[in-house]
């Protein structure tokens, strides 16, 4: 059984950081592209990053590059986001999904289709 299951989301002051966990089940991180995409109230669903292949290839999208880091611990089936210099208008419900490696290829973009999906964490950027 499939399950992702994201944490370490909360409450921020506006330049913070935090870093969102990612632990999935039922399949292994060589065989599935990772995505972090997330979804604010009266916006547009946006993938904000993704991770795949046997060496972790990633790539953002263009409002959180050099801010998001994107980074994998496969020992531990984990996948992280470290989000520096945070702004307000980072403030969404962040989720963790997976699509098969063999659809991706070798090079994944955040903005995709996802297969699987978590339950997703809050994150508030706020003073």
């Amino acid at each position: 059984q499939v399950q992702l299951v994201e944490s370490g989301g909360g409450l921020v002051q506006p330049g913070g950081s935090l870093r969102l966990s990612c632990q999935v089940s039922g399949f292994t991180l060589d065989d599935y592209a990772i995505y972090w995409v997330r979804q604010a109230p009266g916006k547009e669903r946006e993938g904000v990053s993704c991770i795949v292949g046997s060496g972790g290839r990633t790539n953002y999208a263009d409002t959180v590059k050099g801010r998001f880091t994107m980074s994998r611990d496969k020992a531990e089936n984990t996948v992280y986001l470290e989000m520096n210099t945070l702004k307000p208008d980072d403030t969404a419900v962040y989720y963790c999904t997976a699509t098969a490696a063999v659809r991706v290829g070798v090079v994944c973009v955040p903005d995709y289709t996802y297969d699987y999906w978590g339950q997703g964490i809050q994150v508030t950027v706020s003073s």
